[in-house]
Order: C-alpha cells, then structure tokens, then sequence
C-alpha cells in the first residue's frame, strides 16, 4: 500500500539547509498497524506529513497504492488527503461551536455530500467510537478520550484506506490512552491500514510492528512479539 524509496527532506533556515529525513526506505502492507517512534527531532512527524500528503520529500520516491504521489499537484494531493487518508491528532483540532455530530460531518462537506447523507454517516461513525449519545454535545462537555474518539469518528467518514495517527493519546491520561488504542484495534481488525506516531512505547507495543528513527535514519523496524 505504502512505498517510500530513499525519501529526504530539508528545510532551509537562513543560509542553512537542515535535513530531517535522510534517506527513508520503508514499506507498509494493506491492514497493516504500525507505530512510529523516536525522540524529539527525529524526523517521525516530518515522515508522517509526508505519508499523509501534507508535505513533500525533498528527494526520493513515495507510492501510495501504487500511484507515485511525489510530482502530483496541490490539488490533486488535497483529494487524496480527503478521500484515502483519514488523520487524528494529538490536540484533537475539534471546532467548539459545533456539535459532536457536525465535527464528524466536517470532511463530508468538502466531498459534496447532500446533508442528509453527511448526517446518516457521522451518526454511523459515532456509533463505531461508541459515542452516538454525545452527538449534540459540543467539545468542551466532552472529555479528553471522548474528544478523541470523535476526531476518531471524523477521521472515518470518508471511508479512507489508510488512519495516520499523529500522538493520539499524548494529551490523555493511561486511562484514556488505552480506551483511544482499543479503537484503533477494533479499525484494524475491521480491515484499515493504521500508523500511529508515539513516544509512549506502551502504546507501541499494541501494535503489530514498530519503525524507530533516530536523527533522520531507521534505526531499528521490527515486529512485535505478542505476550
């Protein structure tokens, strides 16, 4: 599903060109759940961006689903974050004057769906977070794992190919944090290709395998052992 080949990626700050990622070779499968981890500046959430068509690699290849997205234009990598990526973040990025039900509709609005069936889904994707009762609340009467679950449930609607998870449960207590991984869990084993990015390797473990990166490079990607 996922093909990066040697992708780099620079930023030029003054007359210094800082390189993040250099050189990223990595492949994920259809349903696979795997976790991104490794310290501060490592270069996990500039790979993440670049998966989820929210940034470019400097050099290198990236195929998703065997289209090579690199050259595509800006228009045609925002239909594809629309449409075959679903992202969740670790400060939720909820709007509080809408309702939990009209949060969820949100990336429906931008596909040109009519309301009625923008509605029917959302009701549906809160049903799968188990948080159909909350659906008139709005953000601040909700708490932190239940905000989660409902950019979950956003995440969803548009029935992507693949969930990137960028420190979903960073702003959670333990609690939570395993409520929001048992959701995860459920999605793949309903079929969804999952990349979660954690420092938290208590969460990683939950996972099928785990990529570690250290200043730019892959240290270290190995599956997990389950017991």
């Amino acid at each position: 599903m996922i093909e990066v080949r040697d992708v780099r990626k620079a930023y030029n700050i003054g007359k210094i060109d800082l390189e993040v990622l250099k050189g990223i070779s990595l492949d994920v499968k259809e349903k696979e759940f795997l976790a991104i981890m490794g310290p501060s500046g490592s270069g996990k959430s500039t790979l993440m961006n670049i998966i989820g068509c929210l940034d470019r690699p400097t050099s290198g290849v990236y195929k998703l689903e065997g289209v090579d997205v690199t050259e595509r234009s800006d228009d045609d990598l925002a239909e594809i974050r629309n449409k075959r990526v679903g992202f969740v973040f670790q400060t939720f990025n909820l709007l509080p004057r809408f309702t939990t039900l009209k949060n969820v509709e949100l990336p429906m609005i931008y596909s040109g769906i009519s309301s009625a069936k923008r509605e029917k889904k959302a009701i549906e994707m809160l049903e799968v977070v188990g948080l159909f009762e909350r659906a008139s609340h709005r953000p601040n009467e909700l708490s932190g794992g239940e905000q989660q679950r409902v950019a979950i449930a956003r995440a969803l609607v548009n029935d992507p190919a693949i969930i990137l998870a960028d420190e979903p449960t960073g702003n959670l207590d333990s609690v939570s944090g395993n409520e929001i991984i048992s959701v995860f869990e459920r999605l793949n084993e309903k079929g969804r290709t999952i990349i979660i990015v954690t420092h938290d390797r208590d969460i990683a473990l939950h996972t099928e395998r785990i990529i570690q990166l250290k200043d730019g490079i892959i240290i270290r990607d190995e599956p997990v052992i389950a017991g």
